[in-house]
């Protein structure tokens, strides 16, 4: 593949980049503060707080060595890491079995990656269905091994390019996360000048990935091939589908895979994120902004004339990096505060946005569930309640109430009631449908299910967010 003077730039972003080649090689030492005791369950190497500590006061650093870090101290801590109720991968190995001679089986990964003998195992998918639509979607399933060294590798990428990743990313970064980027972008809608927003989605993105675009990215910081290659075996790695077949990626990264996140991140970092603040951004004479939550994102300008532009550069500056927009899912539309009885709205993680009237008579961003979210909460709370409700009462309470809670959590922003109450008083129906279909003989009476929800101390619809951290809603 051939890059042009033009791509170079773009790719790295700034002048900084242009001294890369010249930096030293980390010699990163593998000890570590812990209780003797916890047997690695809990401490954080050492290692990797050098990394970090390098990688944001010598921003043109190549890190090389990176390899030799996955050694039995590090995956040992990687193996503690790990969702201990996670599913099986073609080995077939759980969490708890491989705990059993955890030594011996690390002992025996180390010797394989040391002797260049590592090998990843296939990818077994699953699909799960898109909620609220008849689609599929494709996940991957790591056997338990590469699981752990993919969590080595993934927790060394985040300490390098945690220290170049821009404030606009929010998705798959510590002290963030789709909530903060709601109630930010809300923040910034309501106190700028942003007259048009550009909505947009990437179709496809993970399983579109381009594999040697990536391995370039990953280079402006890597030096150690060995490394390098680690992260081609997981990206090359046949698939195992429900089918029996083998399949055999050109693009793509699995989503399932403890890696893929941070190797998204870092792609999308290169291809939009310092393509926007580093090239569009300085060449706009009015306002604009951009939020990123994975491929997630929203773009607002205060001046048609750039935020046309923009519309119209996305989809060309995605195919480069052999990427698409999601044409339904992407548009430009007016969105002002001058604007209120006749909003446009657009949706954005969950969230639709629109511009109405405070109780004070002032123009505000508000906030409510998106419509196709909550269609889909819906049909999701419907495949859980015929899953689940013909179990005892103390088998899903638990879940049930969880449930109610997490949603609350998420979605319970000011201005937002109406939607809160609407999903609850549709669960409580869906519930009470399905309690009664258990048998031919019905369960409850309303009066009786409504004393069950409240032996099973289920949270009432409420606002979670605190005052002051949204202007408008």
């Amino acid at each position: 593949m051939n890059y042009g003077e033009s791509d170079r730039i773009i790719v790295l972003g700034d002048g900084s980049a242009d001294h890369m080649g010249t930096g030293a090689t980390e010699r990163c030492s593998p000890h570590r503060k812990h209780d003797p005791d916890s047997k690695g369950r809990d401490f954080m190497p050492t290692s990797l707080w050098r990394i970090a500590e390098r990688a944001k006061s010598h921003k043109a650093h190549h890190f090389g060595n990176l390899y030799g870090l996955l050694n039995e101290e590090y995956l040992r801590w990687c193996f503690y890491q790990l969702r201990k109720d996670a599913a099986c991968g073609v080995d077939g190995i759980t969490f708890a079995e491989y705990g059993i001679n955890l030594e011996s089986n690390l002992r025996n990964l180390v010797q394989r990656l040391k002797a260049k003998r590592y090998h990843a195992k296939l990818v077994k998918r699953k699909y799960i269905p898109k909620v609220g639509t008849d689609k599929l979607r494709a996940l991957g399933i790591p056997a338990l091994e590469d699981k752990i060294v993919q969590m080595g590798a993934a927790r060394v990428l985040e300490a390098i390019f945690e220290a170049d990743f821009l404030p606009v990313s929010y998705g798959y970064r510590p002290g963030t996360g789709p909530q903060k980027a709601v109630r930010d972008l809300t923040r910034l809608l309501n106190t700028g000048k942003y007259g048009w927003v550009v909505e947009a989605d990437i179709q496809g993105f993970f399983d579109n990935l381009d594999h040697d675009w990536l391995i370039r990215m990953l280079t402006q910081r890597i030096a150690d091939k060995s490394f390098l290659r680690l992260i081609r075996k997981w990206l090359k790695a046949g698939i195992l589908d429900t089918t029996g077949m083998v399949l055999h990626p050109l693009t793509g990264t699995p989503q399932g895979g403890i890696i893929s996140p941070i190797l998204a991140n870092i792609y999308l970092h290169f291809v939009l994120d310092l393509w926007f603040e580093k090239l569009e951004k300085p060449q706009n004479k009015g306002q604009t902004l951009l939020i990123r939550y994975a491929d997630d994102f929203a773009c607002a300008f205060q001046f048609y004339p750039e935020a046309r532009d923009f519309f119209q550069k996305l989809p060309k500056r995605l195919q480069k990096f052999n990427l698409k927009v999601a044409a339904e899912k992407t548009r430009l539309l007016r969105f002002n505060r001058f604007q209120t009885k006749k909003s446009q709205t657009f949706d954005f993680l969950g969230f639709e946005f629109r511009w109405d009237v405070t109780r004070a008579g002032r123009p505000g961003v508000f906030k409510r569930t998106a419509k196709k979210k909550l269609k889909a909460s819906f049909a999701s709370f419907t495949q859980w309640a015929r899953k689940c409700l013909h179990r005892k009462v103390r088998e899903w309470g638990k879940t049930l109430r969880a449930k109610f809670q997490g949603y609350w959590n998420y979605f319970g922003v000011r201005g937002n009631m109406e939607s809160l109450v609407k999903y609850y008083s549709q669960c409580r129906r869906i519930l009470f449908k399905w309690l009664n279909r258990r048998s031919a003989r019905r369960s409850y009476t309303w009066e009786g299910f409504g004393n069950l929800l409240k032996h099973l101390r289920i949270p009432r619809p409420k606002i979670m967010e605190k005052t002051g951290m949204a202007v408008g809603a």
